[in-house]
């Protein structure tokens, strides 16, 4: 069985993504890890460079600017990385820029792959998904953040990067899939306030224009991280590769889990999630099988 794994990046210096740690969270686990270094305003290229493995490939790739509908490019760069895998890998494991596997996950991430790599049905592997906000002790539990996604396709071209690349579907449907027993760690919303307000100026330049973004944002130089509608208390413990991060934090956000930022009908159904452990209408790019 060979897995390769692949990513896109782009200023990954600039709006602080841990690009290296994603990379190295997986690194053990993949045969090859093909990394598309997007046209940068800073070092992000010698961040890749400076990962000491044989394993890794290194592409250049530009970035059309003038896409800027839906997230459109995110897609468009994710294939372009994806069609640089060889024919003789099996599986595709997919992280962007700012997601990182704890290194507990190997193993089951491995079984999962060897158990279904001779059933062709199963086109990809679902995760589920942790979401820290603000600081490293904080985790969004509130409907906006999605639970689930697939990270490992197979390796069939004719399966394509979907929308901003969140997901993946083949030939416009959703793939089937069967879950995996771990977790994704997104980091990306963890960032010096400063940091997070450039960056999201710079993000909302994939989906809105201009004058949206300004609406939107303002014209503060720091993010409102107070906005949140919902968080919980992390007691877990992060992947090896996040320690040097985490202990160079240099901001201090204090959350109130207890308090609540949300509507009548979205208290409600996060009442029904909690005691069930069901999304009620929770949309699904994806087909369990």
């Amino acid at each position: 069985m060979k897995v390769s794994g692949f990513t896109i990046v782009r200023n990954a210096v600039k709006f602080g993504y841990p690009a290296k740690e994603s990379i190295l969270s997986i690194l053990p686990i993949v045969d090859e890890f093909i990394v598309a270094v997007g046209n940068s305003d800073d070092d992000t290229l010698q961040l890749i460079e400076s990962i000491d493995s044989d394993k890794i490939r290194i592409v250049r790739s530009i970035w059309d600017g003038s896409l800027r509908e839906h997230g459109r490019v995110l897609a468009v760069e994710t294939n372009k990385a994806f069609d640089l895998i060889g024919s003789d890998t099996d599986w595709a494991f997919y992280l962007q820029a700012d997601e990182v596997v704890h290194e507990k996950y190997h193993a089951p991430i491995v079984a999962g792959m060897k158990a279904w790599l001779n059933n062709p049905q199963v086109e990809g592997l679902l995760f589920d998904y942790k979401h820290f906000y603000g600081a490293y002790d904080y985790i969004g539990d509130a409907r906006r953040w999605y639970r689930k996604e697939i990270r490992i396709i197979r390796n069939d071209k004719s399966i394509r990067s979907y929308k901003d690349a969140q997901g993946f579907r083949k030939d416009g449907r959703k793939l089937r899939v069967k879950p995996v027993k771990a977790e994704i760690y997104h980091y990306g919303w963890i960032k010096h306030p400063r940091v997070m307000q450039e960056k999201m100026r710079h993000f909302h330049r994939f989906w809105h224009d201009d004058k949206w973004i300004e609406e939107a944002l303002g014209k503060g130089e720091l993010f409102d991280y107070s906005q949140i509608d919902s968080l919980r208390k992390f007691d877990g413990t992060h992947p090896e590769v996040m320690e040097e991060r985490i202990y160079n934090l240099n901001w201090d956000i204090d959350f109130n889990p207890a308090e609540k930022k949300l509507s009548f009908k979205n208290r409600l159904l996060y009442w029904i999630e909690q005691a069930t452990g069901k999304r009620l209408g929770e949309y699904r790019n994806y087909r369990i099988i």
